[in-house]
């Protein structure tokens, strides 16, 4: 009993270390990992700050400026000539020299002093450039939320393909540990026939081919499930230690006329599509804006402005209007303008380019997933027939009707039609979610 015990609390790290994951969780913990789905989020955060930045051109514009300054010298220094005055002054007899009256006076001003400047600006008329600016940066934060959902899609395909293939890895596992067990039974049979003297060593010998045979594959498929456990591992981020999927054999194959989905309700409803839609918004916003950078801007706006330059403390307020024309623009916008135009153009071409081979991708993936779902009822039914025919053939075999070729033969006939079933099934999965994904849908 202590030796149990002791035993117990050798494996409980090991339990304890364990990870065991559903498809769910692997897709969900490859989300939460992936630096490229976090950088695409981010992305999506810029272009919400871009259209909030945006959106203040609505509003007006206010600065304010002041200023205080003390100079060594005046900044206005005249000298005024009062000789124009001599004559006016001598018919008055008004002697200025013999009163001492300079004809040259000196005039100086603005030594120190503060100046305070307040204004605001709205744009009433810009040609649409505000509107449709704001329109295009929430396009922008539209096309980073859509990409960011094909970078998911992304990681939950490789996701997929890892997990489906691990799990016909381990099918195909137990499809040779089964096929082991039967020679085990096989070669003690043989064995004690030869001890008998009704066999010969030779078939001993083609036994052992066989089971060496079967090692061999064996040792393969194990270490491309370690091969595949570590790059899930690494998608998902989980640890590679006591790493496991949480899959005991195939879930059931159901008919694809469930998934179904009309291929035009496919197309539209796929993320590139959205994308492409997005593209020719922003195409036909561009155009507008052109359109807008060639139009008049009209602006009005209202100040206040403070100095004390005169030793006095003055104020006053102002409100004014402003109307701005590009006119050296205007040769090279009407250029601009006519390739907005063709780039808007260019844009839906490709749109209904790329919906036409949508259409045809949906198409395909339906008819693939079509074509494997027969597949994997001509295997079950392969394996029904090998089934039947292993049991013949053993029965002949103990009957001592057929050699041991035969028997064998039948054995490797069985092991081929279970893995050719398992490769169906993990071929139908991987086809079912790349119908789902190119409809805008999920795998179930």
């Amino acid at each position: 009993m202590k030796r149990q015990l002791i035993l117990l609390l050798l494996l409980l790290p090991a339990v304890a270390s364990a990870q065991v994951c559903s498809l769910q969780q692997c897709i969900d913990m490859a989300l939460s990992n992936s630096y490229e789905l976090k950088n695409s989020r981010i992305d999506t955060q810029i272009a919400d700050q871009t259209k909030k930045e945006l959106f203040t051109k609505y509003f007006p514009s206010v600065s304010a400026t002041g200023a205080t300054f003390k100079s060594n010298e005046f900044l206005i220094k005249q000298n005024i000539d009062l000789s124009m005055l001599a004559p006016l002054l001598g018919a008055l007899g008004i002697n200025p020299a013999a009163l001492g009256i300079p004809l040259v006076l000196p005039f100086e001003m603005i030594r120190e002093g503060s100046v305070g400047l307040v204004s605001a600006t709205q744009l009433l008329f810009t040609g649409g450039q505000i509107y449709y600016g704001n329109r295009l940066a929430n396009v922008g934060k539209e096309v980073s939320g859509l990409k960011a959902a094909l970078t998911e899609n992304e990681i939950r395909s490789r996701t997929e393909e890892y997990f489906w293939q691990i799990v016909s890895l381990k099918e195909k596992l137990r499809t040779i540990e089964t096929g082991s067990a039967q020679l085990a039974e096989l070669y003690k049979s043989v064995d004690a026939a030869v001890k008998a003297g009704v066999a010969t060593r030779n078939d001993l010998l083609r036994i052992e081919l066989e089971q060496q045979d079967n090692e061999s594959n064996r040792i393969k498929v194990e270490n491309n499930i370690k091969i595949l456990k570590l790059l899930l591992c690494n998608l998902t981020g989980a640890s590679s230690e006591g790493f496991d999927v949480d899959v005991s054999s195939f879930p059931e194959v159901k008919p694809p006329i469930g998934y179904y989905m009309n291929t035009d309700d496919g197309v539209a409803a796929r993320t590139e599509n959205l994308l492409l839609g997005k593209g020719v918004e922003a195409a036909s916003l561009q155009h507008r804006l052109a359109i807008g950078k060639n139009m008049p801007t009209v602006a009005a706006g209202a100040g206040y402005i403070y100095h004390n330059l005169f030793e006095n403390n003055e104020d006053l307020g102002m409100i004014f209007a402003t109307v701005s024309l590009p006119i050296s623009s205007w040769w090279g916008g009407s250029y601009e303008i006519r390739r907005s135009r063709l780039e808007e153009i260019k844009a839906e071409n490709n749109r209904l380019h790329m919906q036409q081979n949508m259409a045809v991708d949906i198409e395909s993936k339906w008819n693939n997933l079509q074509e494997a779902f027969l597949q994997t009822e001509l295997a079950g039914k392969s394996i029904e027939s090998a089934t039947e025919n292993l049991k013949i053939t053993k029965d002949y075999f103990d009957a001592g009707t057929i050699p041991l070729s035969g028997l064998l033969d039948a054995q490797t006939q069985h092991q081929k039609s279970l893995d050719e079933y398992t490769d169906a099934c993990t071929t139908y999965y991987l086809k079912l979610s790349a119908y789902l994904r190119a409809t805008g849908r999920k795998a179930e």
